[in-house]
């Protein structure tokens, strides 16, 4: 930080400071004066700029209603007066002459205080922007999306593994240790790991490809193969669904990624196709009545909407109606309760109009041969 000419100039303009020290002899303090000047006014400095960019970044990031001038104050006030003290100590120790060892530990010191600030300062703009890009409110109701949150703790956190391994490196080429083998040695070491890991690897970037494409989100009910039910918890490895009889069931999100999954809670209405029959004894304008009837009872079911009834086919035992409608919920409950209505109003109009509903029968005809 300070050079040898930069701290030959500073001794020079002193005046001569030479002194007679019991037990040691004449001593020059000098370099003990200019390095305590160097001290008080990089401290100083430190302070003062501190302060003014501080006061003037405060001043406009009021006068804005974005966040990214809130960052930056905030990336300023998390440097620890500390930091400043360390920085300052380590420029005055230049002018002097330490043992080896003793010079390798300020440095590690210094190099460690200036990576470790640096990484704080760089994780304030990561959790700006992984915040702002990643965790939205996708329903619009204020909330933000569970899945959106761990994926940005996911970023963040791969982020700050990113930095202290680049800081490290810094800090140990700095200690004028060679790195480059190490680095070589932790491409393997980490081809390595990948290979030993690729189970745990594929669940990581497979909750990644949930996020971004978002097949489904927490809160969904959804079908996964033969099991079905709520989704709770979009994991780093698993997904966690609450099946309908109650217990968790924990998928790998890989197995997600590959399988087909059925989104219920993505469905704005539901279509039903359903059949029922009538006797083959009910008169011919009662059957001509039975379309009328299914629409009739429709127009009094609010949150349904008939699609068509037709009579199809001519059964073993029974005349064949189609009827197809919608229902304008995803709720499943909600569809029965409208299913039922159906059911029971279909079954009183039956009965009124004194039309049988058909069953599995037959008829047998026996001949007496004398």
């Amino acid at each position: 930080m300070i050079d040898n000419l930069t701290a030959s100039a500073l001794t020079a303009v002193l005046p001569n400071l030479t002194y007679t020290v019991p037990f040691i002899g004449e001593y020059d303090f000098a370099k003990v004066v200019s390095a305590a000047l160097v001290f008080a006014g990089l401290t100083a400095l430190f302070w003062f700029i501190r302060i003014v960019v501080l006061f003037r970044a405060k001043a406009l990031a009021q006068k804005t209603v974005g966040e990214f001038d809130d960052v930056i104050v905030a990336s300023i006030e998390s440097i620890k007066a500390w930091v400043y003290t360390i920085v300052a100590l380590f420029a005055a120790l230049q002018f002097f002459a330490l043992p080896e060892t003793a010079d390798l530990i300020v440095k590690g010191i210094f190099s460690f205080v200036v990576v470790w600030q640096a990484i704080t300062i760089a994780s304030c703009f990561v959790d700006y922007f992984v915040t702002r890009f990643l965790e939205k409110d996708v329903d619009g109701d204020g909330v933000t999306d569970p899945g959106s949150v761990t994926a940005s703790h996911m970023v963040t956190l791969i982020a700050k593994i990113v930095f202290w391994v680049f800081g490290t490196i810094f800090v140990l080429s700095n200690l004028g240790i060679e790195v480059t083998s190490l680095i070589a040695g932790l491409g393997v070491g980490g081809i390595a790991v990948a290979f030993a890991l690729q189970g745990v690897l594929s669940d990581l970037f497979a909750s990644f490809s949930l996020y971004f494409d978002k097949p489904f989100r927490i809160g969904d009910f959804i079908v996964v193969g033969a099991d079905t039910g709520t989704v709770e918890k979009i994991g780093i490895k698993s997904t966690r669904i609450r099946t309908l009889q109650g217990e968790q069931l924990v998928v790998s999100n890989t197995e997600l990624t590959t399988a087909r999954v059925q989104n219920f809670k993505k469905m704005s209405e539901r279509r039903i196709a359903s059949h029922f029959g009538i006797t083959y004894e009910t008169p011919q304008e009662k059957v001509h009545q039975v379309p009328d009837i299914v629409t009739g009872i429709f127009d009094g079911i609010d949150g349904a909407r008939l699609d068509r009834v037709h009579f199809t086919s001519f059964a073993d035992s029974a005349l064949i109606f189609e009827l197809v409608y919608h229902v304008e919920t995803s709720d499943y409950a909600e569809y029965l309760d409208r299913q039922q209505t159906f059911n029971f109003e279909l079954m009183r109009i039956f009965s009124e109009k004194g039309i049988d509903f058909a069953y599995p029968t037959q008829t047998i005809y026996t001949k007496t041969i004398s």
